[in-house]
C-alpha cells in the first residue's frame, strides 16, 4: 500500500477526478490509478463506491458552506442573498463533479447529515434576515435551491446561449426579483400557504 495513503487523500483524488470526468464517471479503479496503487488498496479507507461518492459529496457540501459563510458574513437582504447565490454558481463554475455530486445527497445517507445540516442552516439565515414568517420559509427556500440549481444546469448545458443578452443579466434579475418576493412576503395575505390552486 503506498506509505501515507489516508481516507481524505482517496476523497480528494476521488473529487479532483469528478471535477476531470464527470461524478458519474468515478470509479474505484481510476482512483487507484490516479493515486499509484491496486484498487484492492483502497478498500482499506472507502467501503465501496457509494462511499466513496458520499465522501465526495461531504467534502464538497463542507467546501461549498464555507464559501457561503465567507460571502453572507456581515451581509444582510439583497447583498446576503446575492452572496449566497454568487457562492453557489462560483463554486459550480470551478468545481463541476463536486458540484454534480451535490445533486445526489439523496443517496449514501447524506440528506439527514451534519454536513447537510449545516448547508440548510445557512439558507435559513440568509433567508431569517428577511423576517418572513415561519410558515413561509420552507417554501422560501424550495423556491431559492430550485432557482440556483435550475438555472446553473440549465446555464451548464447551453439552454441559454442562443439569445442575447447572456445568462449573466438573467440571473441578476431574477435574484433581485426574489429580493423583492422575500421582502414582501410576510405580508401578503394568505392564511393557508399550502393550499392548493385548482
Amino acid at each position: 500500500m503506498r506509505s501515507g495513503l489516508t481516507t481524505n487523500t482517496v476523497i480528494r483524488c476521488a473529487a479532483d477526478l469528478s471535477d476531470e470526468l464527470g461524478f458519474d464517471s468515478l470509479s474505484i479503479s481510476a482512483v487507484a490509478r490516479r493515486l499509484g496503487v491496486a484498487a484492492p488498496s483502497l478498500y482499506s479507507h472507502v467501503r465501496d463506491l457509494p462511499a466513496l461518492r458520499a465522501g465526495v459529496s461531504a467534502l464538497a457540501l463542507e467546501e461549498l458552506s464555507d464559501a457561503i459563510s465567507t460571502r453572507i458574513a456581515g451581509r444582510s437582504g439583497r447583498e446576503a442573498l446575492f452572496g449566497f447565490a454568487e457562492a453557489h454558481q462560483v463554486y459550480a463554475s470551478r468545481s463541476p463533479g463536486r458540484w454534480q455530486s451535490l445533486q445526489h445527497l439523496t443517496a449514501g445517507g447524506m440528506a439527514g447529515s451534519a454536513a447537510v445540516g449545516r448547508l440548510v442552516a445557512l439558507t435559513q439565515s440568509v433567508l431569517h434576515r428577511y423576517a418572513l414568517r415561519p410558515e413561509w420559509q420552507v417554501h422560501a427556500t424550495r423556491m431559492l435551491g430550485s432557482f440556483i440549481n435550475g438555472f446553473i444546469a440549465l446555464a451548464g448545458s447551453g439552454s441559454f446561449s442562443h439569445r442575447s443578452p447572456g445568462p449573466e443579466s438573467s440571473w441578476d434579475i431574477a435574484i433581485d426579483a426574489m429580493h423583492t418576493l422575500f421582502s414582501s412576503w410576510p405580508s401578503m395575505d394568505s392564511p393557508d400557504p399550502a393550499r392548493k390552486l385548482h
